[in-house]
This record gives C-alpha cells, structure tokens and sequence, in this order.
C-alpha cells in the first residue's frame, strides 16, 4: 500500500460556536453539582439541628417550670 493511498485524519479546530457550546454546559454542569453539593450540606445541617432541637425541647419539659411557679403565685 502506497503512502497516498492511505488518508490520514487531520482533526481540523473546533469552532468557536463548538468551543462555547463545551465550556457553557461544563459550566452548567459545575454550577448543578455545586448547586446539589450546598443543599445536601444545608439538608445535614438542619436535620442536625432539628434533632438538637428536639432533643433540648425533651429536656426542657422535664425541668421544673420556675417562671409558671412564680406566675401562679402572683395570680393568687
């Protein structure tokens, strides 16, 4: 086989439409999984705080309630 019988591909550079069409959905894709990433650490943390929440709120109906024993005695 002759040399010029064999064609070789030459990638020819991608055009600017190209160019901008690749960084516009690797940008959007970033900003997805950046978008995706804050949620879940936004959805940890108040899951986090609502069972300190509530576990402070379980405390706190078995202490002795001082203000309501001070205001019934102000009622009498």
């Amino acid at each position: 086989m002759r040399y010029t019988e064999h064609r070789w591909m030459n990638p020819s550079a991608p055009s600017e439409d190209e160019i901008f069409e690749v960084y516009y959905a690797t940008r959007q894709f970033y900003q997805e999984t950046q978008y995706r990433e804050d949620l879940d650490r936004a959805s940890v943390w108040y899951h986090t705080l609502a069972a300190q929440n509530r576990r402070e709120l379980e405390k706190m109906r078995g202490d002795i309630n001082l203000l309501g024993w001070f205001c019934r005695k102000r009622e009498r």
